[in-house]
């Protein structure tokens, strides 16, 4: 009687700690619904002093100096903040500037678009549409077919490399590089 007990309390504990280490490790796909973007004091606390600037603040990290103006694996890039998946390297391309510079956005409906006057001359500031970080600026002068130079800020983003796509939840986007498209050209070549 006291084995068969022991077994019947036992049981359910295995199964539950089995049920949480199988979910343990099954990342789950970006979910614009179940976003919340995090407290200011949160964000201060989890991204770096730069990252947060960027983002938070639309301040611009230096050029060649950043994290992913000069990366070429592949993969794609999201949102520091959110996740929410904006670049792919297949449209990144040298642009000559120092900063990763893209020809369009992996997912048009996570970026957002509005008029910035810095330094009194209009741009096209870039934002993300659910963390509503600021990413950088989009320009007219970039390569065929789109014509456009997306400028980001390293800071403002997070490289997901290829082999890890499934593992933290983007699987949907290994298609991309299994079929690989030409890449962009450098620009001026």
């Amino acid at each position: 009687m006291a084995r068969s007990a022991f077994v019947a309390g036992v049981l359910p504990l295995v199964a539950v700690a089995a049920m949480l280490a199988g979910s343990a490790g099954d990342a789950r796909a970006w979910d614009p619904t179940g976003f919340r973007k995090p407290a200011d004091a949160d964000l201060k606390r989890t991204l770096g002093p730069l990252q947060y600037d960027v983002t938070q603040h639309a301040a611009t990290e230096p050029s060649f100096h950043n994290e992913y103006w000069d990366n070429h694996r592949e993969g794609i890039y999201v949102d520091v903040v959110s996740g929410e998946p904006l670049f792919s390297s297949l449209d990144k391309y040298d642009s000559g500037t120092g900063w990763p510079s893209f020809s369009k956005a992996l997912e048009p409906g996570n970026i957002r678009t509005k008029a910035d006057w810095k330094f009194f001359v209009r741009a096209t500031e870039v934002r993300s549409a659910h963390a509503d970080s600021h990413l950088g600026h989009v320009f007219d002068d970039g390569p065929p077919p789109t014509g456009l130079r997306y400028c980001m800020n390293s800071a403002s983003l997070r490289f997901v490399p290829k082999e890890d796509l499934e593992r933290e939840g983007y699987g949907e986007y290994v298609r991309l590089f299994d079929s690989k498209r030409p890449a962009v050209p450098t620009r001026g070549k």
